[in-house]
């Protein structure tokens, strides 16, 4: 399945402003960098697939329509996939993604 292009757009609306932006097919699905740390992805399972800060993955997987990406079975704390239905809302979406290019932000460049 290949990732929702309108998703991506809107994510993009979002993040258009944000400093060393860069978009890469990843996953799947077209993920968006910030100075080369992976923010969000509008991912090819539908929604996204967001990078976090791993401390705060339990409080936000506490959230409906969220919860911890899997890789081979294996729960991955610091990455998060966000149900389509939970980023109706352009408000909603811009929160998600804030998480996301906060946490990138915070990390070295790469």
């Amino acid at each position: 399945m290949a990732y929702d292009v309108e998703l991506a757009e809107r994510i993009r609306t979002v993040v258009r402003s944000e400093s060393g932006l860069t978009e890469k097919r990843m996953f799947g699905g077209l993920a968006f960098l910030v100075h080369g740390n992976m923010a969000v992805s509008a991912s090819s399972q539908g929604g996204m697939l967001l990078r976090v800060d791993p401390a705060t993955s339990e409080s936000l997987v506490d959230e409906p329509l969220i919860r911890r990406f899997e890789m081979r079975g294996r729960a991955m704390d610091g990455w998060l996939r966000v149900d389509p239905e939970a980023v109706q809302t352009d408000e909603d979406l811009r929160r998600w993604v804030g998480h996301g290019v906060r946490y990138a932000r915070s990390l070295p460049p790469k």
